[in-house]
């Protein structure tokens, strides 16, 4: 349901004025029940995406990816009546801006960079998304996270290189490939900031419907411009419908959700799960074993999430 004007929190108000604006979450406690099921169902379905990305990139170009990935999104979202939910007109230009810089542009650069580097390797960079997005919370906010948020993003962070670092020995990897991962993943933490007000005002799916339009419209262009460098193949087209439907649909609409909830920097430590869902699933699907690094990165990974989801003091 949507909350009166009155309701929102007087962090997600603070900076009313200003394009770049974010606020706390409006619960400080630590987690519960709801908060970690968001948290993994997000990393499940996000731990997924790499995979389907390269099984399209069979046949498919960049554009045509990011642009029907969040074409499926957006339709996804509108089967939900909630999602037709009016936004007021001072807010329109921000959930635009969220739109560019959570989907629109970092959904080119992810296909665009594995063209050049693996996607283990991305796995790991896009691991960085909780920091960038405390960094941005500490600019924006203009006060320090607290002691255990801070530790705890430290140890995930340091788990995701852990598990990552067998997989990534010997991997193709770009200067110019793992440069547009970050950029994505900057964007990606700036996004998970901008997310959290907006998200208090009006709720997730009127919020992520419309941001999803406004990319939808920025990738129109591109994806065009791909499309006569592609081709229709099975596989790629059905791996297209999770990327986009889940992808881009659900998960994000559960991570705006989580984000209102606890904040942004909290929220974005769903990232460090997504190595760890990607072997989980090259174990029960590929056959794979499982390095004692990643063992040890995975412990890690927990530890983090554990830290990070403690009461804010």
């Amino acid at each position: 349901m949507r909350r009166g004007r009155s309701s929102t929190p007087p962090a997600a108000r603070s900076g009313r004025g200003r394009l770049l604006e974010t606020g706390g979450g409006s619960r400080t406690e630590a987690f519960g029940v709801q908060e970690w099921l968001l948290l993994s169902s997000v990393a499940v379905i996000w731990g997924s995406s790499f995979l389907f990305i390269d099984i399209a990139l069979e046949a498919l170009r960049p554009g045509v990816i990011a642009l029907a990935r969040v074409g499926l999104g957006a339709v996804a979202l509108a089967l939900f009546p909630a999602a037709r939910r009016g936004i007021g007109r001072e807010d329109r230009a921000r959930v635009a801006f969220l739109g560019l810089i959570w989907m629109a542009v970092p959904l080119v650069l992810f296909p665009v960079a594995q063209q050049w580097i693996d996607s283990s390797v991305a796995g790991m960079l896009n691991g960085a998304v909780p920091l960038f997005g405390a960094a941005w919370a500490v600019v924006l906010l203009r006060r320090p996270l607290a002691r255990a948020q801070t530790v705890g993003l430290a140890v995930g962070f340091a788990g995701v290189v852990a598990i990552s670092w067998p997989q990534v020995q010997g991997s193709r990897a770009t200067t110019l490939g793992a440069g547009l991962v970050l950029l994505a993943v900057l964007l990606y933490g700036l996004a998970v900031n901008v997310a959290v007000p907006l998200q208090q005002r009006y709720g997730s799916l009127p919020v992520l419907l419309r941001a999803q339009l406004v990319a939808l419209a920025a990738l129109l262009p591109f994806g065009l411009w791909s499309l006569p460098g592609s081709r229709f193949a099975w596989r790629p087209a059905l791996a297209m419908l999770p990327l986009g439907i889940l992808g881009t649909g659900l998960a994000f609409a559960l991570m705006t959700t989580l984000a209102g909830r606890v904040g942004g920097p909290r929220a974005a430590v769903a990232t460090y799960f997504i190595p760890v869902v990607a072997i989980a699933l090259g174990v029960a699907l590929l056959g794979e074993r499982v390095a004692p690094a990643a063992l040890l990165g995975t412990a890690l990974v927990v530890a983090g999430a554990w830290l990070t989801s403690r009461r804010e003091t």
